[in-house]
């Protein structure tokens, strides 16, 4: 299960509905071990897309040693979907290398609803799992 605080997840679908119609894309970050998404990082789609997405590969470098200096991991890996359900694509799958990591979600397809979703993908395997706004 995947527990978020409301204020993170509302940044999350503040910044895919900022992005859209390309995905947005990032990452929330948790001490080493807590499984608790507690920093969020909106990083920049280097591909702006609106059906891929992809980190920046200086700005990821720049992210995970600041992650290091702090002694945390990625605790949630975002990103959005611009016309499609919430729900991994056969090029997010491969992409999922963080087996400890929530991969959450987010649709932009109908402004008027909210669709965020987390799963766990180990091994190209994807479980979706309950999310708990506290």
């Amino acid at each position: 299960m995947l527990r978020i605080d409301r204020a993170v997840y509302e940044a999350i679908i503040a910044h895919a509905r900022r992005d859209h119609p390309d995905e947005a894309c990032g990452i929330v970050a948790g001490r080493i071990g807590s499984d608790r998404p507690e920093r969020f990082v909106a990083m920049e789609n280097a591909e702006r897309s609106p059906t891929f997405y992809r980190f920046d590969s200086m700005e990821q470098l720049r992210v995970w040693n600041e992650m290091d200096d702090r002694d945390e991991e990625p605790v949630v890996i975002y990103h959005s979907h611009t016309a499609t359900e919430a729900y991994p694509s056969r090029t997010d799958i491969p992409l999922a290398q963080e087996p400890g990591a929530h991969y959450v979600l987010v649709s932009t397809r109908d402004p008027e609803k909210i669709e965020f979703r987390s799963y766990r993908i180990i091994d190209a395997v994807v479980t979706e799992e309950p999310v708990e706004i506290v």
